[in-house]
């Protein structure tokens, strides 16, 4: 079966930004999503994020402003038992890591930053696409989960689906 994410990036709140490629500016808000299992999802939800110990960018939580790319999340688990969590970010202070072995890549935080954003397209990640690690999940606010939908097959002729 198949599945797909609705994107539901039309529900922002007043004065938050939406995706985009643009860096995120420092002291700003940002609907952010997380992929997880959705056993986990609960979790998160109970108990709030947990940063992870290491990854690319060191210590932190992950996230991205885009949700097909939290989507793919955890790789190689099914999608059907995939979730993501969709949040209200602040930012703080962000550095940009543009590139591998950055000298500030897993200490930026030491530096005063809040929050590392990796641009897209820039040979850090294997998707192309933006990521984010927010030093404390204090600064992330769960609004909700998203649970993917099973598309329906097509019979072809154009009109299934319509009544």
């Amino acid at each position: 079966m198949q599945y797909e994410w609705a994107e539901d990036d039309f529900d922002v709140p007043p004065g938050v930004g939406r995706l985009g490629h643009d860096e995120p500016d420092s002291g700003k808000k940002y609907v952010m999503y997380h992929g997880t299992t959705k056993e986990n999802a609960e979790a998160i939800l109970r108990s709030g994020f947990r940063p992870s110990a290491d990854g690319m960018l060191g210590r932190g939580v992950y996230l991205s402003r885009d949700l097909q790319k939290a989507s793919r999340y955890p790789i190689d688990h099914p999608e059907s038992d995939r979730a993501v969590i969709k949040v209200l970010v602040s930012v703080g202070k962000v550095i940009r890591i543009n590139r591998q072995y950055h000298p500030y890549q897993k200490t930026w935080h030491d530096l005063g930053y809040d929050t590392a954003w990796v641009p897209p397209k820039c040979g850090m990640t294997k998707s192309g696409l933006e990521e984010d690690c927010v030093w404390d999940p204090d600064r992330i606010k769960i609004i909700k989960i998203i649970n993917p939908l099973p598309v329906q097959p097509s019979c072809g002729c154009g009109a299934c689906g319509y009544k």
